[in-house]
């Protein structure tokens, strides 16, 4: 594989002439490079107007490479053919080096140039590029290719500080300033003639730079003399040493020459918008700077952002106002490296609610303009405090989180929402700062996290209770005068509080099954009715012992009763074609019984959680930690209205009650999954213990919670 290197316009406020004269002094050997032992000049041409000046050298190396390598090599020391064509006139200089030892085993091409800055005529420019292909060296390739690249970006550190050590060394002599070169004096008889044998000469003797240049890097870098041709350094289609560092950051020399090339190839190729440069940067750190890497994932996010308008979402898109109201979470000044400071207070976020009322899509919309309003604030923040800021700190406040943010639905929309931001957002997240962390965030932070980026993940700094206040917490990333207020501080928070979302918000039942309005979680529900008499059963069998059962059901019709029974041998299966007590199929959902008539409650199952008890329009969220392995029943059992003790006739609140529900049906949405044990394994109590963090969203919310489940639910 073929090894590029193209730097950035490096830009020395000197006039020309005086870094020529600094440049010189590098011959025949330079002590701030100890592997430049020496150099012997091979040809040398000189116009006789003195304008043009080419000089081939043979440069010798001294490689720090193993002993063993060299020995097998047969060779000390590695010889370098340079030619330096300097032309005057144009205030241009061209360098071409290639290898001469192992030349039919190793490609070494090199290209600088010195140019005159094209918008200051006293400031020089420089630029440089070179390949290396390593063919074979006896077994060795690997090894030769790292201690190549580690020797030429050491010296291209040490580039601009040689030029500066000898400008220096002038100065202290009292040069400094040389004249430009001007034409000698000739004779009228004389300048036709003597014009003609310089042009001749010149054209003999000195390469087209600029051709060599383009050849090797792709670029044209003609002086800037040329009318036709694209001037160097132009701001356009350079990056200048200076601007990276005072935008981008530091960079070494291979990190600008792959962010370089990368943008050098979109302007080529891309024939849409160009990326920032910022942006460019972070698609190469998320890949480590491989530029093949880095370029697939970029073309396929400039094509989603183009597909999806993503460049005008926060022109063109307005919110839903039931965002603006529930989702709690805005941008609060920034932290103390200057990062803009993003605050989520998702403990206190009805995310089923936010879902169901929305779904997935406008959820997700939001949160890509959450992320583009966040690089326009990176974008303010680098001017604002004088240096690069290319990320965001992120504030996650978990106090109130609770088994109702499990809810699997919403979990899997989260993942969906993660896995776009990784892709299109790479390296956006300076720091995640999560707070108040209660038991139940094991559970989440096990679902979540192996969707979440390597990179991303050793960014998080999670603090339990108010670990936060101590040392090592929140004070070292933020300042004091802007902790929000809720978090104890002294600043108060616009960030929306949150709450339940109204369920008169929802989409309906009915919305659900209409194929033009159905949400993302079509796959997911299942509908079951439940008749007096008939309750709907589901199997679930379990191999291995503490696995863990959840669920999510929603009641859309009448009261229910949700039990959970255990067996050791499995119930018979029902008949798909039985139209008796064992499989009902209606238009509201299928009725599935399990349990034999003739099992006994006690001898051939059993209860291992107490009935709760569910209300038409609730929502139940729960868990259940399994004890041994056997067949769990999960059952959905109408629910009979007690007729007062006193007088053993039916209260009015009953009759009514019974009116609601016609023909004894019920209806439910429901949700299973198994967790394997061996995805929980430390997080056991997180899931026995959660009800300790409920929410305090709303004093509607009630929970049930028996020594090995959780459940919630939550009524409007």
């Amino acid at each position: 594989m073929v090894q590029k290197y193209q730097s950035p316009v490096r830009v020395y406020k000197h006039p020309f002439e005086l870094i020529m004269a600094a440049y010189e002094r590098r011959f025949p050997t330079c002590p701030l490079i100890p592997m430049f032992v020496d150099s012997d000049t091979v040809s040398e041409f000189k116009s006789e107007d003195g304008a043009l000046h080419v000089i081939e050298r043979r440069c010798k190396l001294d490689i720090d490479a193993p002993r063993l390598l060299k020995k097998i090599a047969g060779v000390d020391y590695v010889y370098f053919v340079q030619k330096n064509s300097l032309n005057s006139r144009d205030r241009t200089l061209h360098i071409e080096a290639h290898n001469e030892t192992f030349s039919n085993r190793v490609i070494i091409h090199e290209h600088c140039c010195y140019t005159v800055h094209p918008e200051n005529e006293d400031w020089t420019c420089f630029e440089q590029s070179a390949s290396l292909d390593i063919k074979s060296f006896f077994g060795f390739e690997s090894t030769v290719e790292k201690i190549a690249m580690k020797h030429y970006t050491s010296n291209i550190k040490k580039g601009k500080e040689i030029i500066e050590y000898y400008l220096r060394q002038l100065e202290e002599e009292g040069i400094t300033f040389v004249p430009r070169w001007t034409p000698p004096p000739v004779g009228p008889s004389e300048t036709c003639s003597s014009s003609k044998n310089q042009v001749t000469s010149a054209a003999v003797l000195v390469p087209d730079a600029a051709a060599v240049m383009e050849g090797l890097s792709g670029e044209n870098l003609s002086s800037p003399g040329t009318a036709s041709e694209p001037v160097v350094g132009t701001p356009d289609d350079k990056l200048d040493a200076d601007y990276i560092k005072r935008y981008l950051g530091d960079l070494t020399p291979l990190q600008e020459s792959c962010l370089i090339r990368l943008r050098q190839w979109l302007q080529e190729t891309h024939k849409g918008k160009i990326p920032k440069d910022e942006h460019i940067l972070r698609f190469l750190r998320a890949r480590d700077f491989n530029i093949d890497k880095a370029r697939e994932i970029m073309c396929q996010s400039l094509t989603w952002r183009k597909q999806h308008q993503v460049d005008y979402i926060l022109d063109t898109w307005t919110p839903p106002q039931v965002l603006l109201d529930y989702y709690a979470g805005g941008w609060h000044h920034h932290d103390k490296d200057g990062r803009p400071l993003y605050v989520l207070r998702l403990g206190q976020m009805d995310t089923k609610g936010l879902v169901r009322a929305l779904g997935e899509e406008a959820l997700l919309r939001y949160v890509l303009s959450i992320n583009e309003e966040g690089l326009r604030r990176c974008e303010e923040n680098t001017k604002v405090f004088g240096r690069p800021i290319s990320s965001w700190t992120c504030l996650v406040d978990l106090e109130g989180l609770n088994m109702r943010h499990l809810w699997r639905p919403g979990v899997k929309a989260l993942l969906r929402i993660i896995e776009v931001v990784e892709a299109n957002y790479p390296e956006t997240l300076g720091r995640l700062l999560i707070l108040r962390a209660p038991r139940v965030f094991p559970v989440l932070w096990t679902l979540v996290s192996p969707f979440i980026d390597d990179n991303t993940r050793r960014k998080f700094l999670i603090y339990a209770g108010n670990d936060y206040q101590g040392p090592g917490g929140l004070l070292d990333y933020i300042d004091k005068e802007i902790i929000p207020d809720f978090l104890s501080g002294e600043c108060m928070c616009d960030v929306p509080e949150g709450g339940l979302v109204p369920k008169s918000l929802y989409r309906t039942a009915e919305e659900l099954e209409n194929e033009d309005l159905k949400l993302w979680t079509e796959t997911i529900y299942q509908s079951a009715s439940v008749f007096k008499g008939a309750p709907h059963e589901i199997l679930i069998q379990i191999v291995d012992a503490s696995s863990v059962i959840t669920w999510d059901f929603d009641v859309c019709k009448g009261d229910i009763v949700f039990n959970i029974y255990h067996s050791k041998r499995s119930p018979q299966p029902p008949k798909k074609d039985s139209l008796g007590a064992h499989s009902i199929t209606s238009p509201g959902g299928n009725n599935v019984q399990l349990i034999d008539k003739v099992w006994q409650l006690g001898r051939d199952y059993s209860m291992v959680e107490s009935p709760l008890i569910c209300k038409e329009g609730e929502s139940v969220q729960g868990s259940h930690v399994t004890r041994w392995p056997g067949f769990y029943i999960l059952q959905w059992k109408f629910h009979t209205m007690p007729a007062c003790a006193a007088t053993n006739l039916p209260r009015v609140d009953d009759v009514l009650a019974s009116l609601q529900v016609s023909s004894h049906k019920c209806k439910v949405m429901y949700y299973t999954e198994v967790i394997g044990s061996e995805d929980f394994r430390g997080s056991m109590t997180s899931l026995e213990s959660s009800h300790s963090g409920f929410s305090q969203l709303s004093a509607a919310t009630t929970s049930s919670s028996q020594s090995q489940s959780s459940s919630m639910i939550s009524s409007e």
